[in-house]
């Protein structure tokens, strides 16, 4: 990161762990706030909370997300420092105007989001993954026309790609990326059944112990999100030499776009069959299970910096990076 990139970035996640982790041990557990009349301790609820935050952050579209945006605005010599850091504060965004809702007497809603049978969870279930396959298969199709060298112009599909290319030109339009992602409700619905654990409303729980959980679970997210894009944004930039510049980069873009194509042909065909009755190599793409994905892409792209970074230090010395861009 640059240094501005790093202080925003550090003073953002710090804030979010001292107001979070503030609230939940200076006020919630010294008050012996219970988030159910019979229901598990406070500090329990907190560590639940920060943990699906942490644990989301490896989702197999959240995190191909990030690496392709990151390797786009790379290549263009735009600031990427914080890339994940904006897409999980827009991702956060939900969970926490969603726990809002539940506070001031939304209960309807979260019963709805948290019922598989309801009208806004069959919505919710095919937004959520038809917007992030939508744009995974663009960033990973302006990633692939990198590796040809250059742009070919002309055409409806490069019409559309330069338009979304565009619309999302620096990291702060990632806000906006993870805010449609976090309108699927997949993280939302479990901080609100943690708010509503034991509870029939939220009359014996206080409302700044109900928004505890929201900014924990944003504090976990933001932590890995931000880390896993700048470290990123190091193995894209970050060059073995000339004479293997060419070759690391374009296997750095081609996993990253590889990835991103199959989690959204898995999305989708996942839609096409549970939604619309599709049968065929839909049932089959769409039962593939992408719980591990994130994790597995993550691996594998540090690995290939890093065998990469080994072998030519070995053979040609320290390798040479490039210099960035950012302001």
């Amino acid at each position: 990161m640059t240094d501005s990139g790093r202080l925003w970035a550090v003073v953002v996640i710090a804030g979010l762990h001292l107001l979070g982790w503030g609230m939940l041990l200076g006020l919630v557990v010294p008050m012996d706030v219970r988030y159910g009349a019979v229901g598990p301790a406070a500090i329990a609820v907190g560590l639940a909370a920060y943990a699906l935050g942490v644990r989301h952050a490896f989702d197999a579209d959240h995190i191909a997300a990030i690496d392709n945006t990151t390797r786009r605005f790379v290549d263009r010599g735009r600031p990427a420092s914080t890339v994940g850091l904006w897409f999980s504060l827009g991702h956060s965004s939900v969970v926490f105007l969603l726990c809002l809702a539940l506070v001031v007497g939304f209960g309807a809603l979260g019963q709805a989001i948290a019922d598989d049978s309801s009208g806004v969870h069959a919505v919710a279930g095919v937004w959520g993954p038809v917007v992030s396959s939508l744009f995974l298969l663009a960033i990973a199709g302006l990633n692939f026309a990198s590796l040809r060298g250059g742009h070919t112009a002309g055409g409806p599909v490069w019409r559309v790609m330069s338009r979304f290319e565009q619309v999302v030109d620096r990291p702060t339009r990632m806000y906006a990326v993870g805010f449609t992602f976090g309108l699927g409700f997949d993280t939302a619905t479990e901080i609100g059944l943690l708010a509503l654990a034991g509870s029939a409303s939220f009359g014996a729980v206080p409302w700044w112990a109900v928004l505890t959980l929201p900014i924990l679970f944003a504090a976990g997210m933001s932590l890995i999100d931000t880390v896993q894009g700048a470290v990123m944004r190091r193995a894209y930039l970050w060059s073995p030499g000339r004479s293997k510049a060419l070759g690391y980069g374009a296997i750095m873009t081609g996993i990253s776009a590889i990835v991103a194509v199959s989690i959204a042909t898995v999305q989708l065909s996942t839609v096409a069959h549970d939604t619309l009755g599709w049968a065929g190599p839909f049932a089959w793409i769409g039962s593939a299970n992408l719980g591990a994905v994130g994790f597995w892409l993550t691996g594998t792209l540090l690995a290939v910096w890093a065998s990469v970074f080994v072998l030519t230090r070995k053979r040609v010395g320290v390798g040479r990076e490039v210099p960035a861009t950012e302001p």
